[in-house]
């Protein structure tokens, strides 16, 4: 079954590309003409990359891995934000900061010092601070908020990148894939898809053709962790079902054997005191 269909696609205006002077040579197995100047996609192989990419991502996400969004453009900025926070993977929206997976270590250093502000904050050592130094601390906590508060849960690096616009987050894609970071990507007629390990070629500056493909990867994402879910439920429930049926351990046994042994002892000096009792007693001879 086919995540969407063509007639969708063409209602949100995937199809159309860039003019026929800004193509990229190497996205030519994708255009089916050209039209008034413009190159027009083929939507039948957008429709078969389409599901190709949203079978891969739904594996992610049924394995417990993040998918990283990036989209930075103008009109992908709120889709991408609302659509992708509602199934709980990261976000950039706001700028690609250099080195956000290559240097990952120090953009945690930066989400850590955000959650030290918040700490101080609430227990009260923020009080204790100037106004001058308040207004400081309150403002750089407001830029870390804006650039990375949207990957504040990234605690490891993604298990791949999806991304909105090749040319516009070339730095991202780059950085992916020196990592060997599998990239997912909406290219329109002007990019290069060399790069890329999934291409789902479509109009990339359209806000309808963005958020019809990003509700498709966001639903095949909601599949994944419910899949994911109910496996460990299964798992769960198999688990207690074999500990319920499972014979008792040898040990208790051990225990009854240890009890009878203490029960015989306990007889044994009782036999000795009565056995004493019943002695005549003789008083010791005067000398």
């Amino acid at each position: 079954m086919s995540r969407t269909d063509f007639n969708t696609l063409l209602e949100a205006g995937a199809h159309f590309g860039h003019l026929k002077r800004k193509w990229n040579p190497k996205m030519a197995p994708y255009i089916f003409m050209e039209k008034n100047g413009i190159h027009i996609i083929d939507l039948h192989k957008t429709v078969l990359k389409i599901d190709e990419a949203a079978a891969a991502i739904k594996q992610i996400a049924k394995s417990g891995r993040r998918v990283l969004f990036v989209a930075t453009k103008k009109q992908a900025k709120e889709i991408v934000a609302e659509k992708v926070a509602a199934v709980g993977m990261p976000f950039v929206t706001e700028r690609w900061a250099g080195g956000m997976l290559t240097n990952f270590p120090t953009i945690r250093k930066a989400v850590k010092k955000m959650a030290t502000i918040d700490k101080m904050t609430a227990d009260g050592t923020f009080d204790n601070f100037s106004k001058r130094e308040k207004l400081q601390i309150e403002r750089q906590r407001a830029k870390l908020e804006k650039n990375l508060g949207s990957i504040a849960d990234l605690t490891r690096l993604p298990a791949a990148l999806f991304v909105v616009d090749v040319q516009k987050e070339a730095n991202a894609v780059k950085e992916a894939k020196r990592l060997s970071i599998p990239v997912f990507a909406m290219v329109d007629t002007c990019c290069d898809p060399t790069d890329i390990d999934y291409v789902i070629p479509a109009n990339d500056d359209a806000a309808k053709s963005i958020s019809v493909i990003i509700d498709t990867m966001c639903a095949a994402i909601a599949e994944g962790s419910e899949e994911r879910r109910l496996e460990k439920e299964k798992e769960a429930e198999e688990a207690a079902a074999q500990e319920a049926a499972a014979p008792r351990k040898e040990g208790k046994p051990r225990i009854k054997k240890a009890v009878k042994a203490s029960f015989n002892a306990e007889e044994e000096t009782l036999k000795e005191v009565v056995a004493a009792v019943e002695t005549p007693f003789e008083e010791p001879k005067e000398e």
